[in-house]
């Protein structure tokens, strides 16, 4: 088995830690950069929705000038290897230790300026270990993957959505605690701060975590949700999927009456964690039969395969769409890290 290199950060300096987490039943092979492809740009959808609107930002220059200006990490695990799927503590761990990074960066009062600026620099470069630099560790990211099969419950998640849910016999909370779909399968169950009811994460499934900072989009947590949206319905059409939409007073996509795509989010001092999954192939549909997705008692869910005659989308094809419509929708570049 190849060894998979991630980026871990530390608050003294950043390193690569060797990261053998990947599923035995896949073939990996080391992360690499893919070339960005030309974008078109794309008919926005900007219906109305639940406590907020969707807006397009605003930029200065023309021809997509401004967005090369605003450089975002991309840290993909998807197109840059071949199946691999992360167990979801260790992208948890990387998405809080992001955050830390930034709010250092911001600082504790909001009148404080700034250590650095949010966008990476055009001089960026490596430092002596090869890494990051320490003074860019706390940029707008942007993290792509694919989970190991998980149940994850936002801060007021009700477990009883959870089939056959049962606590554990610690006095945690259900961090430890696993249930059984059938004989053979047991999926753990993880309580985290986001906000929503209970989904699923695994193979099949794409799931994108920005780490970013309000201040630069627009500092309203609707028109985030809105706009993860936005970025959801863009890609689904690059990959075939005709008629995607909202639905007024529920967050996520939904075609033909099935969701397709959720979210669920976290942010402090304007800076959000956490994000959006959208199911592709059928693998990816398997576990839902153990819990009611979202607490959304009688509703369906469908993937990307289910939804077009070919059936044929990928999870790293999906990615190169999901990374143009954030370009798009947030105005950036999204570059690889050193």
């Amino acid at each position: 088995m190849y060894r998979i290199l991630i980026f871990c950060l530390s608050a003294q300096s950043p390193f690569y830690i060797d990261a053998a987490f990947a599923s035995h039943n896949h073939h990996h092979s080391s992360l690499t950069h893919q070339p960005s492809t030309l974008r078109r740009t794309q008919q926005l959808h900007l219906a109305p929705q639940q406590l907020g609107e969707f807006e397009p930002i605003t930029l200065s220059g023309n021809d997509g000038q401004g967005r090369t200006q605003r450089k975002v990490w991309l840290y993909d695990f998807v197109t840059a290897s071949n199946s691999l799927t992360v167990p979801y503590h260790a992208a948890w761990d990387l998405q809080k230790s992001i955050v830390e990074h930034q709010l250092a960066r911001i600082g504790k009062s909001p009148k404080d300026p700034a250590l650095y600026e949010q966008f990476i620099p055009f001089d960026s470069g490596l430092d002596q270990s090869g890494g990051i630099p320490q003074s860019l560790l706390g940029c707008d990211s942007i993290i792509m993957l694919e989970h190991d099969p998980v149940y994850t419950l936002g801060t007021a998640s009700d477990p009883s959505f959870i089939h056959g849910y049962q606590k554990g016999d610690d006095d945690e909370e259900e961090v430890n605690t696993t249930i059984d779909n059938d004989a053979a399968t047991s999926i753990p169950i993880v309580r985290i701060e986001r906000g929503g009811e209970v989904t699923y994460h695994g193979p099949g499934q794409l799931v994108v975590y920005p780490i970013i900072d309000l201040r630069g989009y627009k500092q309203d947590i609707h028109w985030y949700m809105r706009a993860l949206e936005e970025v959801i319905i863009i890609a689904l059409e690059k990959a075939g999927v005709k008629g995607a939409t909202r639905e007024d007073n529920l967050t996520g996509v939904w075609i033909h009456n099935k969701k397709i795509a959720a979210l669920g989010i976290k942010a402090r001092r304007w800076v959000t964690m956490h994000g959006l999954a959208i199911n592709v192939d059928v693998r990816s549909l398997q576990n839902f039969e153990g819990i009611v997705p979202c607490g959304l008692e009688g509703r369906k869910v469908t993937c990307i395969n289910d939804e077009v005659a070919t059936g044929d989308c990928t999870v790293g094809r999906l990615a190169v769409h999901v990374k143009e419509a954030f370009e798009e929708i947030l105005g950036v570049s999204l570059v690889s890290p050193p």
